[in-house]
């Protein structure tokens, strides 16, 4: 049995850990110490075969996944397809599935066919889907129908799974005790738990756990310990529910290793500002500094349309404070399922949440890249800026929809352009350093 985590600890380098490694600017072997510890993981399906492998974890740049997926109101596979196109020319590092319509099998199979990023699923809403197809409702979906899914989508080829193994029945008690206003906002933690409770039975992810890892282990997939208690409102953040089960998943890290799987976990969610770093060094602490997954966070309810900026804010924070993959938001959050262009500005504003972070994160290249852009506007240099740019086709559309292209100064400060001005005082040129 060989997987990434397996070859690390063997002293191998694989030929994913080299590509991964080319791309950061780092020493092979820095990744692969990092994957025999478990701060980073390079989510790669032995059965996903035109995969261009990217890291995630401890020093490397922060990643950004997009979802996408069709739904029983937006049927279209082949439009998923082009938002994950689009997705992927943005710069997300992966891409998720979260298909709850009609054929769902073939939009898997057809997305990981034509992503070169890695693609990662939520298998129990395949499972959900058909035990309401087969039987009427999501409660009679069978531990069967799970693990069928499950084997079925890691045979495909699926990067990584999130699974919500860590929500047991002591978890749901403490939720209850709690008292929460959002309750659980996870579509899989609602699943998993209504099963759990009108069975009044352990879930099979947790007392299954090492049949789930068996699956992994075959495949190579790894594993994304979901949250399904995240917190869905500010109010909700960082609440005995949530940390509870957070224990769950750091225990459940350690299981994973043991075995050869690798295992990151998936974070909050709402979080008011003053508790997005605690949030993020509890997560490390909890669970060995297994790479961190966050949704957001997301900082305040009130800007639906605008979702995208308020996870980016959080992101950053996040990001800076430790958490190495950024979900994307988008523009649609919480109102409907994202168009192409509500996908683009999503991976966008993940994508400079992440850059943010990076620079203070000391990620190697990150400082270098703007300090090039610094040298590049005090020289006027608008081919270079748009060259540097994270955005560079956004940012040449702004210089060419106000007829710019040949203009030396830009139409804000034209004449009184003030780094001309001092320049012909100082008679300086910036050079990057």
């Amino acid at each position: 049995m060989s997987t990434q985590l397996l070859n690390a600890l063997r002293g191998n380098i694989t030929k994913e850990m080299e590509i991964v490694a080319e791309k950061e600017k780092l020493d092979p072997e820095y990744i692969r110490d990092g994957i025999a510890k478990g701060t980073i993981v390079i989510p790669a399906n032995k059965n996903h075969k035109n995969l261009d492998p990217e890291g995630i974890g401890e020093g490397l740049r922060t990643k950004v996944n997009a979802n996408i997926g069709n739904s029983t109101a937006f049927p279209d596979v082949e439009y998923e397809l082009e938002k994950m196109q689009t997705a992927i020319e943005a710069g997300a590092d992966a891409v998720m599935d979260l298909s709850t319509g009609p054929n769902i099998d073939e939009c898997r199979k057809r997305i990981i066919e034509n992503s070169k990023a890695a693609v990662g699923t939520v298998p129990i809403y395949q499972a959900a889907v058909e035990a309401i197809e087969k039987h009427g409702s999501i409660v009679h979906m069978t531990e069967e129908n799970l693990f069928d899914v499950i084997e079925r989508q890691a045979e495909d080829g699926v990067d990584f799974i999130t699974v919500h193994c860590g929500i047991t029945q002591e978890v749901i008690s403490r939720l209850k005790n709690q008292g929460r206003i959002t309750d659980i906002v996870s579509r899989g933690g609602s699943f998993i738990t209504g099963w759990m409770l009108y069975h009044e039975k352990e879930n099979p992810l947790y007392s299954q756990y090492d049949r789930l890892l068996d699956i992994c282990l075959k495949y190579d997939v790894t594993l994304s310990l979901g949250d399904g208690l995240r917190p869905g409102c500010l109010a909700d953040a960082t609440d005995r529910a949530q940390i509870q089960e957070l224990i769950v998943l750091g225990e459940l890290v350690d299981r994973a290793r043991e075995a050869g799987v690798q295992a990151m976990v998936e974070g909050p969610g709402h979080v008011p500002l003053d508790q997005v770093e605690a949030n993020i060094k509890l997560q490390k602490q909890l669970c060995r500094k297994a790479p961190f997954y966050v949704l957001g966070p997301l900082v305040t309810e009130i800007a639906p349309g605008n979702d995208h900026i308020v996870s980016a804010i959080g992101g950053a924070l996040a990001a800076a404070a430790g958490a190495d993959f950024l979900c994307y938001v988008t523009p649609a959050e919480h109102l409907g399922l994202p168009t192409k262009e509500d996908v683009r500005e999503g991976v966008m504003a993940a994508r400079i949440a992440g850059h943010a972070a990076d620079i203070v994160k000391g990620v190697k290249g990150a400082w270098e890249r703007n300090l090039a852009m610094a040298a590049a506007r005090k020289n006027l240099d608008w081919k270079k800026q748009i060259e540097l740019a994270l955005d560079p086709v956004k940012a040449k559309k702004y210089r060419e929809n106000r007829n710019e292209d040949d203009v030396e100064e830009c139409s804000m400060c034209g004449k009184y352009c003030a780094m001309k001005v001092i320049s012909s005082f100082l008679n300086t040129a910036a050079t990057a350093c």
